[in-house]
């Protein structure tokens, strides 16, 4: 049985403009064939599979996200916050480029970076899990990915979105994800909620 499934990526908040005007950040947006902290592992090959459907949507300028997560698998317009304007695989971590768009949910997103506020991407897909063990599930081969969204709390372990053209201290970010207890009594009741709504 399919379910909505909800992985977060915490992410650095400064922010870089363009030649354009246009606010930009990259980073990482996923890791494959890693357990985060809701004891889920996407394989590789269903995660390439996709981005690359969602490369689609991207080249169509259709590439939306939410500031918070919904509890839904519909984009909704009136709190879109940003495009996905590239995405590139370094590694097992999948990278890519995000323009915050000058809407009230993007204008909120823009001043929270500019205020130096940790926040985190979270990936929003639909699919099963299958148990393999030690409290961990594996994501299923109808994953469905429907995009990213900025919210508050973090569950992939250390990786960070970083601002374009601009080097980061990694020892201070490494210090910064350090969340502890918190971050998995903020995973738990998350999940709880999830499994009531």
């Amino acid at each position: 049985m399919k379910s909505l499934l909800i992985e977060t990526t915490l992410f650095e908040g400064k922010i870089n403009e363009d030649t354009s005007g246009r606010t930009l950040v990259k980073g990482i947006l996923q890791r494959a064939g890693a357990e985060n902290q809701n004891g889920r592992v996407y394989p590789r090959e269903i995660l390439m599979r996709e981005a690359k459907k969602y490369e689609t949507l991207i080249k169509e300028r259709r590439a939306l996200g939410e500031l918070d997560h919904p509890d839904s698998s519909v984009i909704n317009l009136k709190n879109v916050s940003h495009n996905v304007k590239e995405i590139h695989w370094d590694g097992d971590d999948l990278v890519g480029t995000v323009e915050i768009l000058p809407t009230p949910s993007g204008n909120i997103l823009k001043e929270l970076l500019r205020a130096g506020i940790l926040l985190g991407i979270s990936s929003r897909g639909m699919g099963s899990v299958t148990n393999i063990g030690d409290g961990k599930v594996k994501v299923g081969e109808d994953f469905e990915l429907i995009g990213w969204d900025f919210v508050s709390n973090p569950s992939t372990h250390g990786a960070f979105m970083t601002p374009l053209q601009e080097s980061v201290n990694k020892k201070q970010i490494q210090e910064s994800v350090v969340c502890g207890d918190y971050c998995k009594a903020q995973d738990l009741m998350r999940e709880i909620i999830t499994e009531i709504a």
